[in-house]
């Protein structure tokens, strides 16, 4: 009698664990693990942005508002505190999200100033930044692409069966986590034209 107890207590165990009992808590690991990636290639851009503004600054002194620019959205962007609870904040997530984008924009304007300076753009040490810079560039777009798909996986546990269920269950804190968004101004078409 006491054997068939805990023989049925074993098989009730067996039969939870393949059931998806653990996979709300795995996949939200899964994409913190992500997240944690986006921020590190964040951090590694950061990281590059004062020696290639010092770069610059030695060739192009008459570009100062593009590089002021670019200093202020890295202090922008840094400024933000990383924790936990910013995945669980839409809008310091979103906050976030809008700093990174302002010095991406940033970025972006400065590399086009100084294309107008081909003797900069001819240094090594300049070439070596721009390409650390792009390298990184890559690295945050493949960082968010996996850190989406990872709360995509996570968010769809929460909502189907049974993930649904066991969230309600075992997990009541469990909420959705946010993901990118593209910014509206971004998604309009320019209009192209060719004259008259």
């Amino acid at each position: 009698m006491k054997f068939g107890k805990l023989f049925s207590a074993f098989v009730l165990v067996l039969s939870l664990s393949g059931c998806g009992i653990n996979d709300i808590p795995t996949y939200e690991e899964q994409a913190k693990a992500a997240w944690a990636q986006v921020e590190s290639q964040y951090q590694r851009r950061a990281d590059l942005i004062p020696n290639l503004v010092a770069t610059v600054e030695g060739f192009a002194n008459q570009e100062e508002d593009v590089l002021t620019a670019v200093i202020e959205a890295r202090a922008s962007a840094s400024s933000i505190q990383i924790d936990e609870d910013l995945l669980n904040n839409p809008a310091a997530f979103q906050a976030f999200e809008q700093a990174q984008g302002q010095l991406t924009s940033a970025l972006s304007r400065l590399l086009v100033t100084v294309e107008a300076y081909p003797e900069l753009t001819s240094q090594q040490n300049f070439l070596a930044l721009q390409s650390q810079l792009e390298g990184t560039e890559n690295r945050i777009a493949v960082a968010r692409r996996d850190y989406i798909e990872a709360v995509r996986v996570y968010n769809t546990e929460l909502r189907t069966l049974p993930g649904r269920w066991w969230a309600v269950l075992l997990y009541p804190d469990a909420e959705p986590l946010p993901v990118f968004s593209v910014d509206p101004a971004k998604m309009e078409v320019p209009e192209v034209s060719f004259g008259s």
